[in-house]
């Protein structure tokens, strides 16, 4: 999953700051109120505490402090893992570079990198596995899904490989309204979703990790769009333009302007490019990318039954579903309808949207409920709503609200990258996590616990999870 971010401060509720370490994705700055009057929250299962433990492979294989590398480490590292409460593991296998951390058909597998090399002649992933097996923690294998070029090394499909440098890269609008290749704005070789040949890739690497590792479960990563600036190539162009005449009977769509006809313009929102001015497409653009991640989600759902069906199928995405939509992606319930809540009103909604939520093809989700600011009243700013997104409460409960408890839902907690104020509070959002998931918690990333140099508090933080575990 994994590269480094920077979290908002939203509100002044969440202190948070950059740091170089392990990733995952930002959210946005609204607070909006939901119904008021939800169907009722799912029950955790009495004495269930699933405990998950994110294994990012950079950060902890070929990472500065990363120590994986060795098969000695690995062990006594899983050893603390089962010591401490853990209960299972999510094992990266596919970074953002492409490459994989085991021999595989479809890619190009990483032994070394960063001046860090594996043990010589073993397999990465299946000796963690059968270590993690031996004692009886789960795992569930990762991917990151549509990046195929990691930005800060250039190494990659999307800077080695012609065809995935000038055809599969996903192509950005920058502030000015250009279209560019988007690792020429700093960011990863993010993929366009909507190619075929772009998705039977990232099918094919599923089903070769189901196929040859015992997992318990496929965890899908980035398996989204850029962000809102997000495809604007020439294929997205005609694809759109296909959806429109099929959906909507639309003789005028082959002579749009594109991009204008659906961002007129554009604008840097501290470090984002964001819409300034909506095209008369605009609403229809937003369904359409949503649509091609739910159909994506159908197809991978189906590679991972079709080997071995009682291999789960899960998705990580950030909790912050207000913004989400930028990204392509619906991970609500087909019965919750964003554009006929009169509460939540999101104007960013249209009628049919509900169509591409994809919380029915998951078995597990695991939200990013990365927020210092626990309980909803813990802020002025958010006192007496029911449901808030931007603290760990409040996007839990919003997250229910949305899946109609239609999957297994894992909170998940950032131990580096945010400014946790002591080791206290991190206890306490994993215990408040634990008592208010039907799933349990995916702690991000293992490298935060081991090693100070991850963590903003500078010190290991064992302890923190111990307690949190009791």
């Amino acid at each position: 999953m994994k590269k480094y971010f920077l979290l908002f401060a939203l509100l002044g509720m969440i202190a948070v700051l950059p740091m170089s370490s392990c990733k995952k994705s930002t959210p946005g700055n609204e607070v909006v109120t939901p119904d008021p009057d939800p169907d009722p929250d799912p029950q955790p299962q009495p004495g269930k505490r699933n405990v998950i433990v994110w294994v990012d492979a950079r950060a902890n294989v070929f990472g500065t402090y990363g120590r994986l590398n060795d098969t000695a480490e690995i062990s006594k590292i899983l050893d603390t893992l089962k010591n401490v409460g853990v209960t299972g593991i999510v094992l990266d296998l596919k970074g953002s570079s492409g490459y994989t951390m085991y021999p595989s058909s479809y890619a190009t597998q990483v032994t070394s990198q960063d001046g860090k090399t594996i043990t010589p002649g073993i397999d990465y992933a299946q000796f963690f596995i059968s270590s993690a097996r031996q004692r009886n923690l789960k795992v569930y294998a990762s991917i990151i899904t549509f990046v195929e070029g990691d930005g800060a090394r250039g190494i990659g499909n999307v800077f080695e490989d012609p065809v995935f440098k000038n055809e599969y890269q996903s192509v950005a609008v920058d502030a000015s309204g250009n279209r560019v290749p988007i690792t020429s704005t700093g960011k990863n070789g993010f993929v366009n979703p909507a190619i075929p040949a772009v998705q039977e890739r990232a099918l094919n690497i599923i089903k070769e990790i189901v196929q040859n590792y015992d997992v318990d479960g496929l965890i899908l990563d980035y398996a989204r769009y850029a962000d809102i600036n997000t495809d604007f190539s020439d294929f997205s162009k005609q694809d759109f333009i296909k959806f429109l005449e099929e959906k909507y009977s639309d003789a005028n769509a082959k002579y749009m302007n594109f991009p204008a006809d659906i961002v007129s313009s554009w604008r840097n929102n501290n470090g984002q490019i964001v819409p300034n001015t909506q095209g008369t497409y605009y609403k229809k653009w937003l369904l359409y990318r949503s649509k091609v991640i739910y159909d994506f989600f159908v197809k991978a759902r189906q590679a991972v039954k079709s080997v071995k069906p009682n291999v789960d199928f899960g998705v990580y995405v950030g909790a912050w579903y207000a913004t989400y939509y930028q990204m392509g992606v619906n991970w609500a319930s087909q019965d919750y309808d964003p554009f006929n809540d009169p509460e939540l009103r999101f104007d960013w909604a249209y009628p049919e949207y509900n169509k591409t939520g994809y919380a029915e093809q998951l078995d597990l989700l695991m939200t990013g409920n990365y927020f210092t600011q626990l309980m909803i009243n813990d802020n002025p700013a958010s006192a007496g709503m029911k449901y808030h997104w931007w603290s760990v409460e409040g996007s839990i409960k919003g997250t229910k609200y949305i899946t109609r408890n239609k999957v297994e839902l894992y909170g998940s907690m950032d131990l580096g990258n945010i400014a946790w104020p002591n080791k206290e509070a991190i206890s306490r959002t994993m215990k408040y996590i634990l008592d208010n998931t039907s799933g349990g918690l995916m702690l991000f990333d293992l490298c935060h616990i081991y090693a100070p140099q991850y963590n903003m508090l500078k010190q290991p933080l064992w302890d923190a999870v111990s307690e949190g575990l009791k």
